[in-house]
């Protein structure tokens, strides 16, 4: 089994010193641990991760490897709208979040090397999947969409932020059916952040993104 050299991660946003989406990080990590038939991690993880945020914004990185759980602290990423490419390497199925994630590494490479921020992945099939940190999501005159789960894309804490405050239709898409749509992407982290441009070109703005956006974090 590859968890001999891989762990879970759960990268979380602090706010003030509150873990918003503390509860749905550790249950995605209760799920990936009997999933893979891992070891039950030791100890207080909630409150691990507590202790850890303190009282200020930042960002707590869990990583659970072989029973036990390390936890450190960063600052949050920018969130000014990013320009983004499509990855040539091509997507794999990503539905545990572990540490073994050498093709985001790879597409996220790509970008830089493109002078774009991030980049979208395309399954062998075609389909855009996910960013390499990110869900995403466009408008389609009144439809917000998002890539089916069924492509194998990881079970975003902030995909199914979204999906909670708006009706979203889960569907199979090329990166042709892209032209001329408002793009968002989202992550637990960074909350809903449009991106600026899709290979290339400026990316229309969306009202309702904005909205969206500003309902996101929970009081």
């Amino acid at each position: 089994m590859a968890w001999v050299t891989n762990g879970l991660i759960e990268t979380m946003r602090a706010r003030g010193g509150r873990l918003p989406f503390l509860e749905r990080h550790l249950a995605r990590l209760r799920r990936s641990v009997v999933e893979l038939g891992l070891d039950v991690p030791a100890g207080d993880l909630a409150e691990a991760a507590r202790a850890a945020a303190g009282g200020e914004d930042g960002v707590v990185r869990m990583e659970v490897r072989d029973g036990r759980a390390a936890v450190t602290t960063g600052p949050v990423p920018s969130v000014d709208p990013p320009s983004v490419i499509i990855a040539e390497v091509p997507h794999a199925p990503y539905p545990h979040k572990t540490t073994a994630r050498g093709r985001f590494e790879e597409a996220h490479a790509e970008a830089e090397r493109a002078g774009a921020d991030d980049a979208l992945l395309v399954t062998a099939s075609g389909h855009v999947a996910e960013g390499t940190v990110w869900s995403l999501f466009w408008w389609d005159g009144d439809e917000l969409c998002t890539p089916a789960a069924d492509l194998g894309i990881l079970p975003g804490v902030g995909r199914a932020r979204v999906m909670e405050l708006a009706a979203v239709a889960e569907v199979r898409v090329t990166v042709a059916s892209f032209a001329g749509r408002s793009l968002f992407l989202v992550n637990a982290v960074r909350g809903i952040v449009p991106i600026g441009s899709f290979r290339g070109r400026d990316v229309p703005l969306d009202a309702r993104t904005a909205e969206l956006s500003h309902r996101f974090w929970p009081d």
